[in-house]
């Protein structure tokens, strides 16, 4: 039996906004949201990638798909007074480690001003009551040690990327200190989360420099992939672990209030932790003649170790991961050949959270 946090019994007719909807987390979780009938209005500006599993899964059939900036403060105050969400999930951001570098203006302005101007648009117009800001496992201030990071470890960030992330995880303790405290909940009844989770794979994710859209481009052009960091370990995880995370987090926020308040780790089990070379070999094991993979070191500086300690979530709101990293791989693998072979990728998505939530 699905937890409440996860069932259409809590969700039905929820009014949710939801920005990032066009991107890969963001797909997921717009149909999973529209699975369980909750009304949801997506903001965001047009996917980033070509194909994209917005448009492949159909994704805005059913929503208030809204396109727009979130640097536009002026636009997201008139979309929140228009749509009157009770419950919002911030995912969209510039996403990417690597473009980070590229870009480190247009990262920042995206990442914080984006999150500021959301906060300060929910602030203003009232009525928000639970919202969950989705961060990253990299806003912490990572010493490369061998144990998990909690939630009370100290922030930072290296690269532009991470750094940026760390300022949204302040940007939220300030507003929630300054404008949502818990001892003023009755008067604003809005609680606030941030939600840090690890590498997500997937089908339907075609954004460059990750590592699996780069390991199935290369493959299908029987070329080998080209690995920076063969030897860094990450938290892998399907993106519905983390989903599920969110979705759990804010009907908790919304039912609790500040009890559920403040920061949460979503991150795969410790059997879970590979190095991206093993996790090429996994793949590897289930593609029909796969050509490998060669070695080019970058000079930009990537994290060589990184643990969650999602001990909290887990006591709290009950969640844990249903896939292990072998599952994980073989469903992203078998979307993957869906798509090259012309299937009904909404239907194929729709299944695959089916299969997730443990429905027939």
């Amino acid at each position: 039996m699905e937890a409440v946090g996860l069932s259409s019994q809590f969700w039905s007719g929820k009014r949710v906004l939801l920005t990032g909807h066009t991107g890969f987390k963001g797909s997921w979780l717009t149909l999973w949201l529209q699975s369980l009938g909750a009304e949801v209005s997506g903001f965001a500006l047009a996917p980033s990638t070509e194909p994209s599993l917005f448009e492949l899964a159909g994704v805005a059939d059913g929503i208030n798909d809204q396109r727009g900036d979130l640097r536009d403060l002026g636009a997201l105050l008139e979309l929140i007074a228009e749509t009157r969400p009770e419950i919002v999930l911030h995912l969209a951001a510039q996403p990417l480690v690597r473009e980070g570098y590229r870009d480190p203006l247009g990262t920042y302005s995206s990442n914080v001003m984006g999150t500021l101007n959301l906060l300060e648009a929910i602030r203003q117009i009232g009525g928000v009551r639970a919202c969950v800001l989705v961060t990253t496992d990299k806003v912490y201030a990572n010493q490369e040690w061998l144990w998990p990071y909690r939630e009370n470890e100290p922030l930072g960030g290296h690269d532009p990327y991470s750094s940026s992330k760390a300022c949204c995880e302040l940007l939220a303790q300030s507003y929630a200190a300054s404008f949502f405290a818990a001892d003023r909940y009755a008067e604003h009844g809005l609680a606030l989360a941030t939600a840090r989770a690890g590498n997500v794979l997937g089908g339907g994710d075609f954004a460059p420099e990750r590592l699996i859209p780069d390991v199935l481009k290369a493959w299908s052009a029987n070329e080998p992939v080209t690995l920076r960091y063969p030897q860094a370990v990450r938290p892998w995880q399907h993106a519905l672990e983390p989903l599920a995370g969110y979705l759990l987090l804010a009907a908790g926020l919304y039912e609790h209030g500040p009890a559920f308040a403040g920061a949460w780790n979503f991150g795969p089990g410790e059997n879970d932790m590979c190095s991206v070379g093993e996790v090429v070999q996994l793949l590897a094991s289930r593609w029909p003649r796969g050509p490998g993979m060669r070695i080019e070191p970058s000079e930009l500086h990537e994290a060589g170790l990184l643990r969650l300690d999602s001990s909290r979530a887990h006591q709290l709101l009950a969640w844990k991961p249903r896939w292990s990293l072998q599952q994980c791989l073989e469903h992203t693998l078998d979307w993957h050949l869906a798509w090259k072979s012309g299937q009904n990728m909404r239907e194929i998505t729709l299944a695959q959270l089916s299969l997730y939530r443990g429905q027939p």
